[in-house]
């Protein structure tokens, strides 16, 4: 069955149809759950491991490193050899990185493990999606998406209640061998289940050397971010600067570009995914240290400090279809215009955060205001990444919107806590945070202020008018409530290398 072929195609309301949901529902939220709770959990981290600050924000990059580099790779492999086939790797993939590093002795081998993870993410994301796409019958192929995207909304409510507790309770090493059985109820369902397709317009070829150059010229630069006192970091940083000249060089001969700049001919494509570098490395900053700070200097447990983000998702789930549908009304400008700077007012009050803060009247209201902003921002921002390139340009235009939000995260959880003075052991110093804290989220607000501002200049209020032929999902479906990646198209047909994120 491929996944243009209607005659075997399947419903969503019969058994297997359920299955199918399973599979897809557990496998990408196995990964997106490792995105949510790994921030709570790295203060403990550093703990028990010994580590650095820098340590620990590789223990975030080397997961974000791999997958933001191989993620359209891995939508392509999927394209070719099966997207089943290379989905139930990911999943097999991913549970053995999981079970490394919840064994992990030290903190080099957590990094080493949480790298592979990245790359089992990078086998399965692009997969969970394409395999509803091209499995279900098309009259149900919208209900699917958004049946997944709210289950994907559950896990992500459930996520810092379950990150936390875990932390907590028996150790964050279990947030990661959690991993292992959940992976084996995938691949079984997955294996007895899900019916294999491939893409029968797949491009000739992959791109390896553009994969190489993307990965090489991230960690250049990234470990230059990260660890600027070391002896390295101007070679790093040089080698990182060569390696992106030379990508940009090779996708612009390669026949089959993993990025294809022709794309950026669009004023308004490029323009958006300037939006999305500003506004999505400012979540990945906050979020990143919000949770340090409400451990570390206002004595939040991990659970508290957990479930003070699940107002942001609530909002998210309940308010995205409504900015999705808004933004199609009125256009997309107000939206990304306005969104970023609620985001920005919101950051501002966390300002307020700081040793003894309440939750109600201090930490409440700022995510409160930060979860209304990215709810009016995010749908309509990706609605407008599509509406700017041809249809059958969708699905990756969409995955380029996702790795531009990934390089995003992983550039600012690299150099925020320099730039904010955070460095070595001073994570640990209740006082050193405060400081930094208070400079990091002002540099995330100029950031997001940045993004409203660049979008009220350069997005046009017209760009989104109705398709009735295009068969999608509302656009919010497809983000689940992962804060750190925008949503993507489930309408598209024939390109698959984009994905979710975890």
């Amino acid at each position: 069955m491929s996944g243009d072929g209607t005659a075997q195609a399947i419903r969503l309301g019969t058994a297997r149809g359920r299955w199918v949901l399973l599979a897809t529902v557990l496998g990408s939220g196995m990964a997106m759950l490792d995105g949510t709770v790994v921030n709570v959990a790295l203060p403990r981290i550093g703990e028990d491991l010994d580590a650095s600050l820098a340590a620990l924000q590789w223990t975030v990059n080397a997961y974000l490193l791999t997958l933001a580099s191989l993620i359209l790779l891995g939508g392509s492999l999927g394209d070719r050899y099966g997207r089943r086939r290379v989905f139930v790797i990911g999943v097999a993939w991913f549970a053995v990185a999981s079970a490394v590093c919840a064994a992990a002795p030290t903190i080099g081998v957590l990094i080493a493990a949480r790298a592979l993870q990245g790359v089992g993410g990078a086998l399965l994301t692009p997969g969970s999606l394409a395999m509803l796409q091209a499995v279900f019958h098309p009259d149900d192929r919208a209900g699917a998406v958004g049946s997944w995207s709210g289950l994907g909304g559950v896990a992500a409510a459930i996520g810092p209640f379950l990150g936390g507790w875990l932390v907590d309770g028996p150790g964050w090493r279990w947030i990661f061998l959690l991993n292992v059985p959940v992976a084996a109820v995938v691949v079984a369902v997955a294996a007895r289940h899900v019916p294999e397709t491939r893409d029968p317009v797949r491009p000739e070829g992959f791109d390896v050397p553009g994969a190489v150059l993307a990965a090489l010229a991230l960690g250049g630069v990234t470990y230059a971010l990260t660890d600027g006192s070391a002896a390295l970091a101007p070679a790093a940083a040089g080698l990182g600067v060569l390696c992106a000249v030379a990508f940009v060089l090779v996708e612009r001969r390669a026949a089959a570009p993993m990025l294809p700049l022709e794309l950026f001919s669009s004023r308004l494509f490029t323009s958006v995914n300037l939006v999305t570098l500003c506004v999505y490395g400012a979540f990945s900053g906050i979020f990143l240290l919000l949770t340090v700070q409400l451990q570390v200097v206002s004595g939040f447990s991990p659970l508290t400090a957990g479930v003070a983000l699940v107002p942001i998702t609530v909002l998210m789930l309940a308010f995205s279809a409504r900015a999705g549908r808004l933004g199609r009304a009125i256009g997309p400008r107000l939206p990304l215009s306005l969104g970023p700077l609620i985001c920005a007012g919101g950051v501002l009050l966390m300002l307020r955060i700081g040793p003894g803060a309440s939750y109600w009247t201090d930490v409440l209201p700022a995510v409160t205001v930060l979860g209304a902003g990215m709810a009016l921002l995010v749908a309509p921002l990706t609605a407008t990444v599509l509406a700017a390139v041809d249809v059958r340009r969708a699905g990756i235009a969409s995955g380029v919107n996702n790795a531009a939000a990934r390089a995003a995260g992983l550039l600012a959880v690299a150099a925020l806590p320099a730039l904010a003075g955070l460095s070595g052991d001073a994570y640990r110093v209740p006082a050193e945070v405060d400081d930094a804290f208070g400079t990091a989220m002002l540099i995330c607000a100029g950031l997001l202020a940045a993004g409203g501002l660049l979008a009220a200049a350069t997005v046009r209020g017209d760009v989104l008018a109705p398709e009735p032929a295009r068969e999608v999902a509302e656009p919010s479906c497809t983000w689940r409530c992962d804060t750190t990646t925008p949503p993507m198209d489930p309408g598209h047909r024939v390109d698959h290398r984009h994905a979710p994120e975890p």
